[in-house]
């Protein structure tokens, strides 16, 4: 199978880059598989298309300011030229991989600080695809996380171009029930849903559950293979606790719908499956499962998720569920339509 059958065209004026001013105020376009038919609604109207007795299946994780923007620091005192360290993953005490910039200045013994220097960091190894391990000094991992927490910014897709001013992502691209800091990145199809949404969803008789996936580097990734099977997603920690499971095995046990938000609760669903044929309870677990089609989804019922990027994984993911030409077709509705894509866009409920 090959990554090119995944392309489509997409107009750059479509790419949102600010989320609408109210949550459940976006699109969504409602895709029927059966009937291998498509409509167009908002996000409001969402409890109108789910039944009493599905389960919505939630991630909790919450973003942390993963974006680090500081200083050289030369000999003594003195500071050079700006950098920025993103954070993709812990790898021990005090220490992270990052992606840093500018690369070429930012080679092993390189040394820079952060927060008016309350922060400082030393680069210690080089990797692949331009990551760097940087060591941080600070007193302890909670001291480094207080502090990453208090100056970060705001690790936003690299499609969404915003000056220094983040005021608006810092509450916006996070979810109202973001709960387990861990994230680099949001999982976006539950930024759509407000307290008084998730309020009627209950008093349709739709039952919420929470797992926990923390969004990793692996959402940036692009697919750099010709061959769909060649590709490799990075690992992601996941966690469903004991009651959690219980109820979502009752209701597929039962024949009731579990239906995932986002694509990020879906592979830590069908991760949790794979073996027992049953949701496993699971404490920060790692997953790389990659999900292409003809994938054999245990848990998955519906899925509520955003546009994706071309060629992407996440487009992979959805095509494995809802067919790959069904979702072409309904992404050329989409774009002809004018709904919004990526992050900030709008959404799809795929049953």
């Amino acid at each position: 199978m090959l990554v090119s059958d995944f392309d489509f065209e997409l107009p750059e004026h479509l790419i949102a880059q600010e989320p609408k001013a109210a949550r459940d105020q976006s699109r969504l376009l409602v895709i029927d598989r059966a009937k291998r038919a498509f409509s167009d609604t908002v996000f409001e109207r969402l409890p109108g298309h789910l039944a009493p007795g599905d389960v919505l299946v939630l991630n909790n994780t919450r973003v942390f300011p993963a974006r680090l923007i500081g200083n050289r620091l030369r000999t003594g005192e003195q500071t050079g030229g700006r950098v920025e360290v993103f954070l993709v993953r812990r790898v021990g005490p005090l220490v992270w991989e990052a992606l840093v910039r500018p690369g070429k200045a930012l080679l092993p013994g390189a040394r820079a600080q952060f927060a008016g220097g309350r922060l400082r960091a030393e680069v210690i190894e080089r990797r692949e695809l331009g990551r760097r391990v940087v060591r941080f000094d600070a007193g302890s991992d909670e001291e480094l996380d207080h502090l990453i927490d208090e100056t970060g910014r705001t690790p936003l897709p690299p499609y969404i171009k915003r000056d220094e001013d983040d005021r608006l992502d810092v509450e916006r691209y996070q979810t109202v029930y973001a709960r387990e800091r861990g994230a680099i990145a949001a999982p976006t199809a539950g930024l759509h849903f407000s307290p008084r949404l998730l309020e009627a969803l209950r008093e349709r008789g739709v039952e919420i559950e929470e797992i926990t996936l923390h969004v990793g580097y692996g959402t940036f990734q692009p697919v750099r293979v010709e061959r769909v099977e060649d590709h490799r997603v990075e690992p992601e920690a996941y966690s469903i606790s004991v009651d959690a499971a219980a109820r979502i095995n009752r209701a597929l046990a039962e024949k009731r719908r579990v239906l995932a938000v986002g694509t990020t609760t879906t592979r830590a669903l069908e991760s949790a499956c794979r073996e027992a044929g049953r949701v496993a309870p699971a404490s920060l677990a790692m997953t790389d499962l990659f999900i292409y089609p003809g994938f054999e989804f245990r848990a998955l019922g519906g899925l509520i998720t955003n546009f994706h990027l071309p060629r992407s994984s996440l487009l992979m993911l959805v095509a494995a569920f809802a067919g790959r030409d069904l979702i072409l077709d309904a992404y050329r509705h989409a774009i002809k339509s004018g709904y919004r894509f990526y992050s900030y866009g709008d959404a799809s409920l795929i049953i």
